[in-house]
């Protein structure tokens, strides 16, 4: 399971697939490069949705639903979305590995996997690129979101992405 912060304004929320249609460099060529690189997606690209993308073991989704304005949800727009979130992973009984791309994500998914009754430690574990924690049945794998700002100041370079999501595969037992 890979979560993401909100669709994007001019990509999934115009495209209705996330990860999907914000351009070549955006998060959606970026992730699907890493997962073309390590086989779970048939195309390097992520366009439309007519773009004939196949993803393996992989489900895409988000904390949030909507487009928030500046992409900075509210608390309360997170906490109005969290219920899908929620829902999506109780129905996902055989995933082992949340990958959360980005802070936002990784709170998202500790409030998440609370509500599921998994057990979250206190201190709640800290968000640091790469770092992955064990929290009942699933691995919580932490990485920067790869934004464009993420990607093109240097904060995330496209190898120390795919590090991470190679370790969601390697977790995920994919």
């Amino acid at each position: 399971v890979i979560v993401g912060l909100a669709p994007a304004a001019h990509g999934a929320n115009r495209t209705g697939r996330m990860f999907t249609g914000d351009g070549p460099r955006g998060a959606g060529d970026t992730l699907m490069r890493a997962l073309h690189r390590l086989g779970l997606a048939n195309i390097p690209f992520s366009r439309d949705r007519d773009d004939g993308l196949s993803l393996r073991g992989v489900f895409l989704t988000a904390v949030v639903r909507c487009a928030p304005p500046g992409n900075r949800p509210t608390y309360t727009e997170i906490s109005n979305c969290l219920p899908y979130l929620v829902r999506e992973l109780r129905l996902l009984r055989g995933a082992r590995a949340i990958l959360a791309l980005g802070r936002v994500a990784f709170e998202g998914c500790l409030r998440a996997l609370g509500e599921l009754g998994v057990e979250v430690p206190k201190p709640k574990p800290t968000f640091a690129h790469g770092a992955c924690f064990r929290l009942g049945p699933y691995w919580l794998v932490a990485s920067y979101h790869p934004s464009r700002q993420n990607t093109q100041t240097g904060r995330l370079s496209e190898d120390a992405f795919l590090e991470a999501v190679c370790a969601a595969k390697r977790l995920a037992g994919l």
